[in-house]
């Protein structure tokens, strides 16, 4: 075929070049080129939105492995709670345990499309969008238009920032949530975590905050009331936004009814109540123990950590339940015994001056008193401040809000050390103590003087109560665990028990009278007396020196069995670690009241150590016991009846320290304590009963220890910057009474129970004064002090009768004191009455 003259194309151009050629022919087209402009310019703008904003994006999947910080839960020995170690108060739901009612009120408030939107309410972000360029340099603060899910995403993933950028990483989030999470637990997760205002975090920790009670118990007015306060909490405080808070409540109340959540009329009642908030939140557990739960609370954080950030089961986030040894009912006694024994003693002696003081501005007390967290609990006590005084009265204020007055003549007592009546020497923003009396209150003093009690399961080391001074919201310092205190003559026991070890019995004869040691050429010879100066008595029964507390036997009976055995038994015990000084012996080391409980409970324990403990176990969130480890539950240890199998048995723990038959034996000398020594004042609880009295140099501190087979309990008394009580105070007249009040009450319905002897231990009648056996004479049970007693000895031990020649018929009935008869074995007329116990 011709060719076309018209035809100008190269024929000899490759396909290559061709289309090279179209390409730029179509890139001459001016909508090819905006385009292709436009398609870069996306793609650059996403590059820059997906670096800027999406990028980092926090994982949605820690949503659903997000644990809410919880509160950890503190319960007594009977499973009841006491307390609760929270820094944000909370307490979660599952959605289906929320009244619905309450979840309409939030929806109302909040985000009424909740159910429709997919995380993000577009018309409410538009007008977010125009109320902030609106404000945008004013410095004013534009609204959120957040969805229920963007708050979510913001509280628990973002942060809470206030820029556009977190806005829209907030969106995108909360997206990407809606794709991962159902509505119900995004609700769920919003109405457990979010702040509410007085450290309440989520509704339910709220109801308890504002109302003081449960969800279940609101009112609609309550709940719409909760409703409002995710927008700001202190916008609409109860209390000094009233007015604010109603119209705010009232509105949240007008859109349930335009979104036909409730009816016209459940709105029109619900916005005639008041709100009903109360004041403060009411104290959700009993005040008990407080040293003792401040005592378990440092021994979780050495555990489990702090905070969060120190693993999942910390003791403010992890929400752990603590099942404790305190019996609330001996921790009573015993707190009420120590503190009106520290009154008695410092009673007299003027006022002590204010608990603590603080800057006060005119009215504005009320927040100053709260930050004290001071919070008497004796008897009728209240802690108040002085906020202005009126003529003849203080006007003071307390920790609910309201006011009273202190009259003149009801602060008469002396200011302490100084002079002058105490009503002229208190100053505005004093916190001080008053008792009401009539329609006024009068004033009290604290005292000075303080002490440590301690009472403990000698069977399993639990410790049952701890009270560590007179109010532990006045004096944090725990005296039961941190003061080192001398002991005093309390060591005795455990220095007469390392003789017992080493050979001798409780009728060896030991010498009353002066004793010195050597101590080198520069100082000479160290001599030792016995309390208050009193000569040497001659030779006597080891129980004798025990009973009547005499210094002079015990440093010999040290230095005969050595000091190094002493302290090596000392600190097995974990009393503490001591030289081998003769000192020493005598109490001249520092210990603390609980180390010393716990000591006499393994003397009541056959020698067996427990560490002594103050919880019995922990469980995380959800029930399961962490903590001790391999912690396994007593299966039918609790139940009614027998079954017909073997009886369930505890695992042994401890460890022997003590033999065993030394250590019965000198709960049986100190028995005698209580008979007829130092410690007198108990006999009349009429029940077995060991212990023994303290009273150092000075003396600075009183001390008593002891008790019986279920509890020993032990204390002290003293300043806590030592100095003397007084030449009159001895643990035997100031003591002893403390530990007498305690007992009446704590024993009260408990059986009478023996201390059991172990196996193998020798009971032979022996002459009290001398030692030496004695034949056809027995014990009489009434007379505190027998001519005759029981003594226990160890096999081989024992004073021997001589043999004689012929059998020795038995009675039938064993002969009465002063009788020449005798049975054929005190074994036999032991187990006639009952065994030895």
């Amino acid at each position: 075929m011709a060719s076309d003259p018209l035809d100008v194309r190269d024929s000899s151009a490759g396909p290559g070049e061709a289309t090279a050629r179209g390409w730029r022919g179509l890139w001459q087209r001016r909508l090819v080129r905006w385009a292709t402009y436009l398609l870069a310019l996306l793609v650059v703008a996403f590059g820059v939105f997906w670096l800027v904003f999406a990028r980092d994006l926090p994982s949605v999947e820690k949503l659903k492995a997000y644990e809410p910080p919880l509160p950890t839960n503190v319960r007594g020995a009977d499973g009841a709670p006491i307390y609760s170690y929270a820094r944000e108060r909370r307490v979660e739901l599952a959605y289906n345990e929320y009244p619905p009612l309450l979840v309409k009120a939030f929806l109302a408030a909040e985000d009424r499309t909740f159910f429709e939107h997919h995380g993000v309410d577009f018309p409410g972000l538009a007008g977010a969008v125009v109320d902030y360029a609106r404000k945008f340099g004013s410095g004013q603060r534009a609204k959120g238009g957040s969805t229920i899910t963007q708050q979510v995403a913001k509280n628990l993933l973002i942060g809470n920032e206030y820029s556009p950028t977190r806005k829209i990483r907030e969106a995108l989030l909360a997206y990407k949530i809606e794709e991962t999470l159902t509505k119900q637990q995004i609700i769920e997760l919003y109405l457990n975590q979010i702040f509410l205002g007085r450290n309440a975090y989520g509704v339910e920790a709220a109801a308890h905050a504002y109302f003081d009670k449960e969800l279940g118990e609101l009112t609609l007015g309550q709940m719409a009331y909760l409703a409002i306060l995710p927008k700001g909490p202190s916008n609409y405080d109860p209390i000094r936004s009233t007015d604010r808070a109603l119209e705010r409540r009232n509105y949240v109340l007008r859109e349930m009814v335009r979104n036909g959540f409730v009816t016209q009329e459940q709105a029109r009642v619900a916005a005639a109540e008041p709100i009903g908030a109360i004041t403060r939140r009411t104290p959700k557990f009993e005040r008990v123990g407080g040293y003792f739960v401040e005592e378990v609370r440092r021994e979780l954080i050495d555990k489990f950590g702090e905070s969060a950030q120190d693993g999942p089961h910390s003791v403010y986030a992890g929400g752990l339940w603590v099942r404790t040894s305190l019996d609330k009912r001996i921790q009573g006694f015993a707190a009420e015994a120590l503190r009106n024994g520290l009154l008695r003693f410092d009673s007299g002696r003027g006022w002590s001056g204010p608990l603590r003081h603080v800057d006060v501005d005119g009215d504005k007390w009320y927040g100053a008193l709260l930050n004290t967290n001071i919070s008497l609990d004796y008897s009728d006590w209240r802690a108040a401040i002085a906020i202005a005084r009126d003529g003849a009265a203080w006007r003071i204020g307390f920790a609910d809000g309201t006011t009273g007055e202190l009259p003149r003549d009801a602060a008469q007592m002396p200011v302490r050390n100084v002079g002058g009546a105490a009503f002229t020497a208190i100053e505005p923003g004093d916190i001080i103590a008053v008792a009401p009396v009539g329609r006024s209150f009068a004033l009290r003093s604290v005292p000075k003087i303080s002490g440590g009690f301690v009472v403990q399961e000698p069977m399993t080391g639990r410790i049952l109560a701890m009270q560590g001074g007179f109010d532990s919201s006045v004096q944090s310092f725990n005296r039961a665990t941190q003061a080192m205190r001398q002991p005093g003559s309390t060591i005795k026991p455990i220095v007469y028990s390392a003789a017992l070890e080493n050979g001798m019995t409780p009728a060896s004869i030991i010498v009353d009278g002066p004793f010195c040691v050597y101590q080198g050429a520069a100082l000479g010879n160290k001599c030792f007396r016995n309390f208050g100066n009193s000569r040497g008595a001659g030779p006597h029964t080891m129980r004798w020196g025990i009973e009547q507390s005499r210094n002079l036997m015990t440093v010999r009976t040290a230095a005969q069995t050595g000091m190094g055995k002493v302290t090596k038994l000392i600190k097995a015990m974990q009393i503490g670690d001591y030289a081998p000084y003769l000192s020493y012996a005598l109490g001249a080391g520092e210990t603390t009241v609980e180390k010393m409980v716990n000591a006499y409970g393994v003397l009541a324990n056959w020698g067996r150590w427990h560490d002594p403990t103050l919880i019995d176990f922990v469980q995380d969130r959800r029930g399961q016991v962490i903590w001790p480890e391999n912690w396994h539950a007593c299966d039918g240890c609790n139940m009614a009846d027998w079954n017909g199998r073997a009886m369930p048995r505890l695992p042994t723990r401890g460890h022997q320290v003590l033999d065993a038959m030394s250590a019965y034996q000198m709960v049986h000398i100190t028995e005698g304590v209580i008979q007829r020594g130092t410690a007198t004042a108990l006999r009349d609880l009429n029940r077995p009963m060991f212990g023994k009295t303290g009273t150092n140099n000075g003396p600075t501190d009183v001390w008593f220890i002891g008790g019986t087979p279920q509890m020993i309990a032990g204390l002290y008394l003293g300043f806590d910057t030592p100095r003397s009580l007084g030449g009159y105070a001895q643990g035997g007249t100031v003591a002893v009474p403390v530990f007498k009040e305690w007992a009446q009450k704590a024993y009260d319905g408990l059986p009478v129970l023996p201390f059991r002897a172990p196996a193998g231990m020798r009971m032979v009648r022996i002459d009290r004064a001398s030692g030496r056996p004695v034949y056809g004479t027995f014990p009489t049970g009434d007379d505190p002090k027998p001519a005759v007693i029981w003594e226990a000895f160890k096999p081989q031990s024992e004073a021997r009768r001589a043999r004689r020649a012929g059998p020795i018929a038995a009675p039938s009935a064993a002969p009465s004191a002063g009788t020449t008869g005798a049975p054929a074995s005190d074994s036999d007329f032991l187990q006639r009455q009952g065994g030895i116990y």
